[in-house]
């Protein structure tokens, strides 16, 4: 049988549906289980709004048997029922998304889901960020995969300019609130103990760094935080 893909319809959504619910169901421990009820999450599909997502199916002898959900930056979705995985449907799923965004896309994916992640890693998605999971539904562990595209330097530049504009967010919001505490301790002396557990708590958000590499990091911080209080608070200025 030939496999097809094509834009999804709203008469299409019921077997999305089914397809979204035998995959989760068929992936066994890779998946961490479900929070939604099967009613819940029909419910959730039928509510799409296809304008505002690009959905595609696969078809394999005229059945729904897989689909992508994607908007211009990101891959939300992609299932194949079970009994039709192996047969190229999610490579050919996924290949047509990555011609539709030459310029790079990312996803979301379980750390528990080992095959999904050594398929994304097949074609090319690298390993970004990896979280407690408490920003998802399940609570569960997962990590944001991208695929940089054609020029992935710029694609990963480009992100690192984003994350740039996020820590200077950061540094002037720590700037502002050392002003604020220096104006009310009567000695700019620092507290060691203090800084340490900083220094503590914020490697274990960035273990890569480690506790001694985010300790200078910190104490630079400080330093200059206070030093920048110290200016701003001197006479003349």
């Amino acid at each position: 049988m030939d496999l097809s893909l094509r834009p999804a319809t709203a008469a299409d959504l019921p077997a999305v549906a089914e397809v979204h619910l035998a995959s989760r169901a068929g992936a066994g421990e890779a998946f961490p289980p479900d929070v939604h009820s099967a009613d819940e999450a029909r419910a959730w599909v039928a509510g799409w709004d296809l304008a505002s997502y690009d959905v595609h199916v696969a078809e394999l002898g005229g059945r729904v048997v897989g689909y992508t959900r994607a908007t211009p930056t990101w891959l939300d979705d992609l299932y194949v029922l079970p009994d039709a995985q192996g047969s190229g449907v999610g490579t050919a799923l996924l290949l047509r998304i990555l011609a539709e965004h030459p310029h790079g896309v990312g996803l979301w994916v379980f750390e528990s889901n080992v095959p999904a992640r050594e398929f994304y890693a097949r074609h090319g998605f690298l390993a970004l960020e990896r979280t407690d999971g408490s920003a998802n539904d399940e609570k569960a562990p997962d990590i944001k995969l991208v695929w940089p595209g054609r020029a992935p330097l710029a694609f990963l530049r480009s992100m690192i300019d984003e994350v740039d504009l996020v820590l200077g967010d950061v540094l002037a919001r720590r700037t502002a609130l050392t002003r604020v505490v220096q104006g009310i301790k009567p000695t700019t002396e620092r507290d060691p103990a203090r800084e340490a557990e900083i220094a503590r708590r914020v490697a274990d958000v960035v273990p890569e760094l480690g506790v001694e590499r985010v300790a200078r990091i910190v104490d630079l911080i400080i330093a200059e935080s206070i030093a920048a209080a110290t200016d701003t608070a001197a006479p003349g200025r």
